[in-house]
């Protein structure tokens, strides 16, 4: 059997992996490509430590986690192609709809 510290250790490197792209880079698409990968790094830990302690409250978690990143992706990206749509901008720092 696979040690709970190896996991961790995956997961660990795979958040770090997701929120450095989210904090280095600037298009709309590794940002959120950043954040699923920031989402799958808890998902491996919940199911970790779900299968380490016999529970499947962690298992049941990762089903929820995985279900609100399937709607995160939906209106995510349909806020994408919205942007892509008006203006042609794939740099956030360029988004300034909010601005008057």
């Amino acid at each position: 059997m696979i040690p709970l510290s190896y996991y961790v250790a995956v997961a660990t490197i795979l958040f770090v992996i997701g929120l450095v792209g989210v904090l280095i880079r600037r298009n709309f698409i590794i940002i959120f490509m950043s954040i699923e990968i920031m989402l799958n790094a808890a998902n491996i830990n919940l199911v970790a430590f779900a299968s380490y302690f016999d529970a499947l409250d962690g298992q049941i978690a990762a089903i929820f986690v995985i279900a609100i990143a399937a709607g995160e992706a939906a209106i995510g990206l349909a806020i994408i192609i919205v942007v892509f749509r008006r203006k042609i901008a794939t740099n956030v720092d360029q988004l300034n709809l909010l601005k008057w």
